[in-house]
């Protein structure tokens, strides 16, 4: 049966962690991602991270806002989240309806049946990222960044990206396959959790090694 109500970004967050499985290969992805944005932490006033995927639509943005989270979650400072594709469709309704459940704010700023613009925030913070569809190169995307591949595509399938500082591929599984069934909703939180819980455990990591 489906919760109708909505969930704690915080609650869910914390959930996430400790409900996700990593494996010990993933874990060392993971690692590796934490140990990147430490090194280069170290060497740059600020960190641009771009989470990209073929669409911009679903799983990218669902790293990128939730990264967005964890920044805050950990009190990080100088760490930035943006995401973009191979090309520009839309910020999938699913995906929002998703991050809604879960308690973030979408304030449209700019409608458009076909890519509209969002001030995403959540409750307790005075920050926003804007949410919308765009190319991995888009301007709004600062560079230089570290980018991270979400496609669950091979590795060798996914962009050459010539401006990234650094490159790893973190693939996650589609949700696009549920949309329009009765297990949209499930699959799509499903899909949340596991970047949540990720996410959680790069961020964390990196703190524990920050002064």
């Amino acid at each position: 049966m489906i919760n109708t109500k909505n969930i704690n970004t915080k609650v869910f967050f914390e959930e996430a962690r400790k409900e996700v499985i990593i494996t010990d290969d993933r874990k060392n992805l993971l690692l590796k991602i934490s140990d990147a944005i430490f090194n280069e932490y170290l060497d740059r006033e600020k960190i641009n991270l771009n989470f990209i995927c073929t669409h911009n639509s679903r799983r990218s943005q669902l790293a990128q806002v939730w990264s967005f989270f964890a920044i805050e979650y950990f009190n990080l400072k100088n760490i930035y989240t943006y995401s973009g594709g191979t090309e520009a469709t839309s910020f999938h309704r699913n995906t929002v309806k998703c991050l809604q459940k879960t308690g973030f704010i979408f304030n449209v700023i700019d409608f458009s049946h076909q890519n509209p613009r969002y001030l995403v925030s959540f409750e307790g913070t005075k920050k926003s990222i804007l949410g919308f569809s765009k190319v991995y190169s888009h301007p709004q995307n600062s560079f230089p960044f570290i980018a991270i591949t979400t496609c669950d595509s091979a590795d060798q399938n996914c962009p050459f990206i010539p401006d990234a500082i650094e490159r790893f591929h973190l693939p996650y599984v589609d949700p696009k396959a549920s949309d329009n069934t009765d297990l949209t909703e499930e699959t799509y939180l499903k899909t949340s959790k596991q970047i949540a819980g990720e996410l959680f455990f790069i961020f964390e990591e990196l703190q524990n090694r920050l002064p």
